[in-house]
């Protein structure tokens, strides 16, 4: 039997702890686009996994997993609170780098998309 709970659950601890991540006055958090990209949490509510990226590479993303972890038993807290949870699952905090392969693989399909604009411009290619 599916558990859709855990999936509805998935998402306010996504939404929340981004919301966290704005409040927070970390220095570290605030080098870049920090972004929680997915989190995934255990049916039973206890461990969630999440992941952070940021649109200046791995490396931010890495720093900001650091300071993450460092606040993780403040994070915890106020998720218990927001959320209403008598037991707040355990967090996990790792490091992505979707955000900047996404821009990337973006700005490839631009580069395709105007070379082809400017052959048919030029008329090269034409029948």
């Amino acid at each position: 039997m599916p558990n859709f709970r855990a999936d509805r659950m998935s998402e306010d601890i996504q939404r929340e702890i981004a919301a966290i991540l704005r409040e927070m006055k970390d220095p570290r958090l605030h080098n870049g686009i920090i972004s929680v990209v997915r989190c995934e949490t255990t049916h039973d509510l206890s461990y969630s996994k999440v992941y952070i990226s940021s649109m200046n590479g791995l490396d931010t993303a890495k720093e900001a997993v650091k300071a993450l972890k460092n606040a993780q038993g403040f994070i915890r807290h106020e998720l218990g609170t927001r959320l209403k949870l008598r037991y707040a699952p355990a967090l996990a905090f790792e490091a992505t780098d979707s955000i900047e392969y996404s821009a990337n693989i973006s700005r490839m399909l631009n580069d395709i998309q105007y070379s082809t604009n400017e052959i048919d411009n030029n008329g090269d290619n034409k029948e």
